[in-house]
């Protein structure tokens, strides 16, 4: 009988800093499991970047990817969950984009949301080149066909310096309001501010509400840990949310905290919960 459901983010969370896991926060998962309790990774990576990161390998039960637009099974990534900006609200969105001064990309349908197109407008953004680079296999520039022939996609990604970002977010919501618009720190150069648009319905909270609601899991039994402010609707909307020693200040302020994702903080929060300590 399912017990619960624990759900922690992947970067800057599980992960550490130098892309290895500490052992207590994988023995942490393993017990969960052992009880019965449902285990998720909730990431902003697409479902390809995590396949080909540490966490292929790890003993939790589902993967919720792309900030929420899909969902697999760990075992098997069957899909169980989708969803995608219609092809309509592309075409909107990709006018607002070229209207504006904005570095961006825009990412297929989910699952094939690693590869993707790009405008590139100022000379000088190393974060964007650096996701460019990385990434570089799977993309192209946005040209006319793409206007017109795209279809759906998963989401649209904007890299703004860290100074503008307050002003962008704004922006961006004010004008996509039909959007879900999300904040969240470049994982990259650990500055940057990344805007992401996505499905209204898309978000790492109302994803994992969808999941509880499908495990039949009471929202009481729910627990989430994070870092970020990508994770801000997640760790509101869970029973019992603790962010890592690392996370932005804001965030500490609002949730308790434990442990860095390089000192075992998921480890601390399985415990903290398991023992009922505030």
């Amino acid at each position: 009988m399912c017990k619960g459901l624990f759900i922690t983010d992947f970067d800057g969370t599980l992960l550490r800093s130098d892309a290895t896991f500490a052992q207590g926060d994988l023995d942490a998962l393993e017990a969960l499991s052992r009880r019965g309790v449902k285990t998720a990774v909730a990431t902003g990576r697409s479902l390809y970047s995590f396949v080909n990161s540490p966490g292929i390998d790890l003993a939790v039960d589902y993967i919720i990817f792309t900030t929420g637009a899909g969902v697999v099974t760990q075992s098997g990534h069957k899909l169980l969950y989708q969803q995608n900006i219609p092809s309509e609200v592309v075409r909107q969105t990709l006018g607002f984009l070229e209207s504006s001064a904005l570095d961006f990309m825009m990412h297929h349908a989910v699952p094939d949301n690693h590869r993707y197109v790009y405008r590139r407008v100022s000379p000088d953004n190393p974060d964007f080149e650096s996701r460019l680079r990385r990434y570089s296999e799977f993309g192209q520039p946005l040209d006319a066909t793409h206007r017109n022939g795209f279809g759906e996609a998963s989401q649209f990604l904007a890299v703004v310096p860290h100074d503008k970002a307050h002003d962008v977010l704004q922006a961006v919501r004010g004008g996509l309001p039909g959007l879900s618009v999300i904040y969240s720190t470049s994982p990259l150069d650990h500055k940057s501010a990344w805007i992401e648009f996505f499905h209204p319905c898309v978000s790492k909270g109302k994803t994992a509400a969808w999941l509880a609601s499908e495990l039949a899991i009471d929202a009481t039994d729910t627990v989430a840990v994070g870092n970020d402010y990508n994770d801000l609707d997640l760790l509101e909307w869970a029973a019992h949310a603790y962010v890592v020693e690392n996370a932005p200040v804001e965030l500490k302020a609002g949730f308790q905290q434990v442990a860095s994702n390089n000192n075992g903080g998921v480890a601390e929060a399985v415990r903290r919960w398991l023992n009922g300590e505030a």
